[in-house]
């Protein structure tokens, strides 16, 4: 097990994301950020608390979204799946959608959710961030718009991000 991102590290990615946000979307006007569930959700929460830290009088649209339905791997009858919540108190027809998940491995979690995201109503942009990028493990022609860290990785490793809110800890381990 090594550490690969520190909490230090991690704030610092976290910022620097929060403001290219701000130099693609401005005033929000006409965008929305919706965190995956279950571990994307923590990482948007964060991205939405800077950004209301650095634009007080902005309203972020921010909501929450569960693809345990949508995956291909759905039918796996060995893994039990309990859904999650998904929360859009907002309608995304026509707005920029920054969809957000912690690790981007082989693109299907992402399939998945822009799958799920359509039953929702037509955005007129998907964009996609995420804190970790295991750039040569890809299956779908899936790129992300922000990223925290590249990290190469073989398949037989396992990328785990360690958020405050549920692990006690801010940290990504390489394991």
């Amino acid at each position: 097990m090594k550490s690969i991102f520190s909490e230090k590290k991690l704030n610092i990615a976290l910022q620097r994301m929060a403001h290219e946000i701000i130099e693609r979307h401005g005033s929000f006007e006409h965008s929305a950020i919706i965190g995956i569930q279950p571990r994307g959700v923590f990482f948007a929460r964060r991205i939405v608390q800077l950004l209301k830290e650095l634009l007080p009088s902005v309203n972020i649209p921010y909501g929450t979204l569960d693809i345990t339905f949508y995956r291909d791997d759905f039918q796996d009858k060995t893994a039990i799946r309990l859904p999650e919540d998904t929360a859009l108190d907002f309608s995304i027809e026509g707005k920029k959608i920054i969809l957000i998940d912690d690790v981007l491995f082989t693109g299907r979690t992402i399939r998945a959710a822009m799958e799920a995201l359509v039953d929702f109503g037509r955005p007129s942009l998907v964009e996609l961030m995420v804190l970790i990028d295991r750039r040569f493990s890809r299956e779908l022609p899936i790129q992300p718009d922000y990223v925290g860290m590249h990290v190469d990785a073989v398949d037989a490793q396992k990328v785990k991000v360690k958020w405050k809110e549920q692990d006690g800890k801010d940290e990504v381990l390489m394991l």
